[in-house]
């Protein structure tokens, strides 16, 4: 049944110029995993164990995590990291929370800590140096918490350093858009979950239709505003490749499911290859 819902993993590979990078890391390998929901209904346990496969089978340098690893409830994450712990890299997992790792109170400090008993660097605001101080991984906090903050982090970077952000929610591109990022990472989408072929998610479509429309029209075409706007603004960077002013983002698709499913948007597991532009 959740394979009629979701479909076969996918595997995207994608090559990523980055301006300035060290010669010693030309060539590195990262892998993105995102937005598990491992709730026991939205992730079965063979799509999980045949991402964790794909992931090692890739022999990645850093593994990335872009949060949702529950939906609600945290307490699915203590059976989640006994999946995780056989992930394999050599410079080991960093990761970000996303707004369902933040849904109650206490969830973040639980799955936080959940993560790091299996040595997962959970980010939150900070810098990490997995890969050397040539290229920084900042995290930030979830764009929907109160402790979102851009400017703090970025400043604590020279300017002249390549740097990867990983951030759950695309939309933060938007205000990353001032500073100098070689390449976001974001998950939160679900890639749209229902995409036209050729055309792209569904939803962003029907919003370039109804806007289409005149006006006196568009009221007769409903267009659920707030509901899509709870997820994300920029239904236009639900999946994929994208640049965003002078910046570089990428939304994987993740591997949880929500009704009534996914159509031509399989889940997945991102494998970017980092090289020097120019």
């Amino acid at each position: 049944m959740h394979w009629l819902l979701s479909g076969s993993l996918s595997v995207e590979k994608l090559t990523v110029a980055i301006a300035d990078l060290p010669s010693s890391l030309q060539g590195t390998k990262l892998v993105q995993l995102s937005d598990l929901h491992y709730d026991g209904l939205r992730l079965s346990e063979e799509m999980l164990a045949q991402a964790i496969a794909a992931s090692n089978e890739a022999e990645p340098d850093l593994i990335v995590l872009t949060g949702d690893y529950v939906t609600d409830d945290p307490t699915p994450i203590h059976q989640l990291i006994l999946r995780l712990k056989h992930l394999q890299s050599r410079a080991g997992i960093c990761a970000v929370l996303g707004n369902h790792d933040i849904y109650y109170p206490e969830s973040q400090a639980e799955i936080t800590k959940a993560l790091t008993s299996i040595d997962i660097n959970v980010l939150w605001n900070q810098i990490a140096y997995p890969l050397g101080k040539g290229l920084p991984i900042v995290g930030l906090a979830d764009y929907w918490s109160k402790e979102f903050k851009v400017k703090p982090v970025m400043r604590q970077l020279d300017q002249n350093i390549p740097r990867i952000v990983l951030s759950h929610n695309p939309d933060t591109a938007q205000v990353l858009k001032k500073w100098r990022v070689d390449l976001q990472l974001s998950g939160h989408t679900h890639g749209g979950q229902f995409t036209i072929p050729g055309m792209g998610p569904a939803i962003s479509i029907y919003k370039d239709f109804r806007r289409s429309l005149p006006k006196e029209m568009r009221r007769w075409v409903p267009f659920m505003q707030k509901e899509c706007a709870k997820v994300v603004r920029h239904w236009e960077w639900a999946q994929g490749y994208h640049r965003v002013g002078e910046n570089q983002l990428y939304v994987n698709r993740g591997l949880g499911t929500y009704l009534p499913g996914r159509f031509f948007c399989p889940p997945e597991v991102t494998v970017i290859t980092l090289v020097t532009s120019g």
